[in-house]
């Protein structure tokens, strides 16, 4: 048991809380000690559908990839915030503050975020302004609050 007194959930018993959901649809499996999950996300009903697939190893990060449409060629040549490179998976939270834990189940933490990080892609394509908080990898809280005084003054 973790400190805290929260156990860490299972692979199993994370697949068991995807498929038995209400509001998230999609199919997975676990193999190699890896859980994988397939479903397809439309963040709001004028919105484009994403296929997204997510893969989950115990005592890693999840790692969320969109695989169509290719987020990259509807950037159109813009870099993408709030994603990890190399490959491509969307970043959902700032790790070590404690806002994912294995303890965590991923069908009311991940996949919803997912469709809060492409909403606000969706708006970043159309406006090219970040609207849904949080800190860049590698980016300091000083330079992401020097990062929105530079975005509001090009808006004079």
């Amino acid at each position: 048991m973790k400190p805290g007194g929260k156990q860490d959930l299972t692979l199993a018993q994370q697949l068991l809380f995807l498929r038995s959901s209400a509001v998230v649809g999609g199919t997975g499996s676990i193999k190699a000690r890896t859980l994988t999950w397939h479903t397809t996300i439309q963040p709001t009903a004028l919105s484009r559908a994403y296929s997204v697939t997510f893969k989950y190893q115990a005592g890693q990060s999840p790692d969320v990839f969109v695989k169509d449409p290719e987020l990259t060629s509807l950037a159109e040549g813009r870099l993408i915030p709030h994603v990890y490179t190399k490959p491509l998976r969307l970043c959902l939270y700032l790790p070590s503050t404690g806002q994912w834990a294995a303890s965590k189940r991923v069908d009311q933490t991940i996949i919803p975020w997912t469709y809060l990080w492409l909403f606000y892609f969706e708006d970043w394509l159309a406006t090219d302004d970040w609207k849904g908080g949080g800190q860049h990898p590698g980016e300091s809280a000083e330079q992401q609050d020097n990062r929105r005084v530079r975005r509001s003054l090009t808006r004079l």
